[in-house]
């Protein structure tokens, strides 16, 4: 099944929220980067987010890009979106590891930590691209993402974000985000808690068969939900050898040159994909002629 995520809301329109399946976008990013089980939770549940709020944004143009900083031995979690859904992202250490919690859960706090921040950038494509950066509650990710919509944008939310993982197979992926409208009423609000109080993980419910819109009419019961879209979303890198050559124009005339008359050539890899581009000698010289 490939991955994909509805937008809906309800009848009288005090909600919208997200439900999508990722396992194939998760375990891209597992093959490209080689990460351990709990790398692949942390990495795969902020994909998960990154897609949804990109989903989020309105432009076609519009890119999304989420850095998580918790101190943790994993180092920094970077992702990215599209306002297609289409995603990327890496992680500093894709070794990290973390003793599960007693109850067999992977420890994702363990490697993410928490102290430390989750930076949101939006490029929408003014003059300057939106920054928020607020601090990091828990290092699960989901609640950091939760606090992230309720003190940056001011939107009670409910997010939910999961994983399940063999060491070198995703076996499920996916998660939530509902939010309250300005004008959502008490008795609304008070539904969806109640909805939210047993439900079970995003991993038991794909695991048990469920899709998006199972989990939709789950998390939206008794509040007639509407689906409003459907998009098909993944993994994506864009790089290119045009895109990762403009790292030379970014370290400067002195140190480019000294690339040139010492080694002759260079390789250069993109961080999101691990793809690998190799420039000559004549290649590095005309780019040193064009800056």
């Amino acid at each position: 099944m490939k991955d994909y995520c509805i937008r809906a809301t309800i009848e009288n329109k005090e909600v919208r929220a997200f439900f999508a399946t990722t396992k194939n976008m998760v375990e891209a990013a597992r093959a490209y980067h080689g990460t351990t089980k709990v790398a692949t939770a942390a990495l795969g549940r902020t994909l998960t987010a990154t897609s949804i709020m990109g989903l989020m944004m309105k432009n076609m143009g519009d890119k999304l890009t989420v850095i998580i900083k918790g101190g943790g031995p994993i180092g920094a979690i970077v992702t990215t979106a599209d306002s297609k859904g289409m995603a990327k992202g890496y992680v500093t250490n894709p070794e990290a590891d973390a003793p599960n919690y007693e109850n067999g859960k992977l420890n994702v706090a363990g490697v993410v930590g928490n102290i430390g921040t989750i930076k949101v950038i939006k490029d929408l494509g003014l003059k300057e691209p939106y920054n928020g950066e607020y601090e990091i509650v828990s290092g699960e990710i989901a609640k950091d993402f939760t606090y992230y919509f309720t003190v940056s944008e001011q939107t009670p939310s409910a997010v939910s974000l999961g994983v399940l993982t063999k060491i070198d197979e995703v076996e499920q992926a996916g998660g939530f985000i509902v939010q309250m409208m300005p004008d959502a009423t008490e008795q609304t609000i008070a539904r969806l808690e109640q909805n939210l109080k047993d439900l079970p993980s995003v991993t038991t419910m794909l695991s048990q068969g469920m899709n998006p819109e199972d989990i939709m009419e789950k998390v939206l019961e008794g509040l007639n939900p509407q689906i409003l879209d459907k998009n098909e979303i993944g993994f994506e890198c864009d790089c290119s050898k045009e895109r990762v050559g403009k790292v030379f124009v970014a370290i400067g005339r002195d140190q480019l040159n000294e690339i040139i008359e010492e080694d002759k050539g260079a390789e250069v890899g993109c961080q999101f994909c691990n793809s690998k581009y190799n420039f000559t000698e004549e290649e590095l010289k005309e780019i040193l002629e064009n800056m």
